[in-house]
């Protein structure tokens, strides 16, 4: 928990608290529906709630913005997000009931209110968002095709809106069978921690 207080030392004790809560929270959900590694479990603030916050430090979503978390799996990095961004709409969505379950219980016992979580998949959406962010659910081409629809065109950022990818490793090969726009940060310019050494976040624009 430290972790966040090192490179988040602006937010208020409400969210601190709500940080703080995760992790007893995700153990006992974990030991019911395994949604997170066991291993993983030993780095949660880090591996888990740390990594989803890198987003917060590209862009700064204002009042009122709707974000779609695509995959978003036990709630990453939507969770992290919403608790960061109380004044932002949050949809997480992802294709398997038991970890919609998770979500909802977790978003419950924190009193989350920025937050709606949904079993079905982005195909089947609706409705649009200024951006969809998630982490590493499928290559970029395929996830770009799955949500293109799904954002708004303009800006209401000094980002254009379109989607925020947690990714790690080389995924040059992938975007160049993208036609978007990119912008790649490198994650260890703000965190030290070994695990980022090789995660990034992208930033596609919608076409």
């Amino acid at each position: 928990m430290e972790v966040i207080r090192k490179y988040f030392s602006e937010l208020k004790d409400v969210q601190y608290e709500r940080f703080a809560a995760l992790l007893s929270l995700y153990v006992g959900w974990n030991n019911k529906i395994n949604v997170i590694s066991r291993k993983d479990m030993d780095h949660f603030y880090v591996h888990h709630v740390l990594h989803s916050l890198g987003i917060a430090k590209v862009i700064n979503f204002l009042p009122g913005t709707k974000v779609l978390d695509v995959g978003t799996g036990g709630g990453f990095p939507g969770i992290p997000l919403a608790i960061f961004f109380p004044d932002t709409e949050f949809l997480l969505v992802d294709s398997i009931g038991k970890k919609i379950l998770v979500v909802e219980e977790v978003v419950d016992a924190l009193g989350l209110e920025n937050v709606k979580a949904r079993q079905m998949r982005a195909e089947t959406i609706d409705e649009q968002f200024d951006f969809v962010v998630s982490r590493a659910v499928t290559s970029l081409p395929v996830f770009s095709a799955w949500v293109k629809h799904l954002i708004k065109p303009g800006r209401s950022h000094p980002l254009p809106n379109g989607i925020l990818y947690l990714k790690g490793g080389d995924f040059d090969a992938e975007l160049e069978q993208i036609m978007w726009q990119n912008k790649v940060f490198d994650l260890s310019q703000w965190f030290k921690e070994a695990f980022f050494e090789t995660k990034k976040l992208v930033h596609l624009k919608r076409p």
